[in-house]
């Protein structure tokens, strides 16, 4: 028997389609594309670099999908990952923590302990002192950039600097921290933590309670979930991932600038926006932001090749987030 559609049927049938598969088509179209117009995008070095530059934007992204399991934001992970970065730099350049590889551990370590003092600010604004989330984290983005500021002095973190004090400072970058910021390493812990986060927020019945609590809070609660508590953890997630993005910052290039990792605060939101509607899962997901964090680089390495000026390329950005944006609207409706 056949069936006709209808002119609406189809038109709905199209955006359906549009909205499920959008992403994935749109990185084929700009691969095919690039790849025409310059025959060195299409290169393996090029991919290299590519898949290079987007792994501390994923990351930091994967954090920020955390945040929107429970229906929030987080927009002071850029300033997380600077202060992370600003600090971890210091252990190594100013108190010479990098001479051997337990102390290199000892520094990381005390840089994540950090993410979770980031984390109780973000939770106690946002949970217990009920502000909303978007003006909690904004408010905390300017605390923690200046924090970082203040505690650098001012200025960049760089190996034989004078510090603050005056003095000048002895202590290097450990190569085994370089070596983390380098590929295949840096690609492996992204690859490792977007599998870790998938499997916790799939397989788990805490990533299954995020879920619920971000689906309808009310309804959660109301099932015996604890809300706050896991707000709370998406917060401490996000934060922890975003100081995670700062100390490979550090890694790649060997010093903390200031404002680090504020470029990463855009790509994170719309990665993870984007990941929403990648294959239709229609929930933040963490193999969705790694698309949608490889189409932004993608996107921006394939700009860049094409000689279109830096300073346009968050136009584009701003673009993709928006259509993002837009197609979940559509789906939800």
């Amino acid at each position: 028997m056949n069936v006709k559609l209808t002119g609406s049927s189809q038109k709905t049938a199209v955006v359906d389609f549009i909205a499920k598969w959008g992403v994935l088509l749109t990185i084929v179209i700009l691969l095919a594309a690039f790849s025409g117009a310059m025959p060195f995008f299409r290169t393996v070095s090029n991919f290299i670099t590519i898949i290079r530059a987007v792994c501390i934007v994923t990351i930091v992204a994967i954090g920020m999908t955390f945040a929107l399991t429970v229906n929030g934001i987080d927009l002071s992970v850029g300033s997380a990952a600077t202060l992370s970065n600003t600090v971890c730099m210091t252990f190594f350049i100013w108190f010479s923590m990098g001479n051997t590889v337990p102390k290199t551990l000892l520094a990381i370590f005390l840089t994540l302990l950090i993410s979770l003092i980031i984390a109780a600010i973000n939770g106690f604004l946002i949970v217990k002192l009920k502000i909303f989330d978007m003006l909690a984290t904004l408010a905390t983005m300017f605390m923690f950039e200046g924090v970082a500021m203040t505690y650098a002095g001012g200025g960049a973190i760089n190996e034989r600097m004078v510090k603050p004090d005056g003095t000048a400072a002895i202590g290097t970058v450990p190569q085994f921290l370089r070596t983390m910021g380098k590929e295949p390493w840096i690609i492996i812990i992204m690859l490792a933590l977007v599998i870790l986060a998938f499997l916790f927020l799939t397989y788990t019945k805490h990533g299954r309670y995020m879920y619920a609590v971000g689906s309808n809070i009310e309804a959660a609660r109301l099932s015996g979930i604890n809300v706050q508590k896991y707000r709370i953890l998406a917060y401490i997630f996000s934060a922890l991932l975003a100081s995670v993005g700062g100390i490979l910052v550090g890694a790649r290039v060997g010093n903390a600038q200031i404002n680090s990792g504020a470029p990463y605060l855009m790509g994170a939101v719309a990665a993870a926006h984007i990941g929403i509607s990648v294959a239709g899962i229609g929930r933040p997901n963490a193999f969705g932001t790694l698309a949608g964090a490889f189409l932004i680089g993608v996107l921006e390495n394939g700009l860049i090749m094409a000689s279109v000026p830096y300073y346009t390329v968050n136009i584009f950005k701003g673009l993709i987030l928006a259509v993002a944006l837009a197609l979940n609207s559509i789906r939800k409706k």
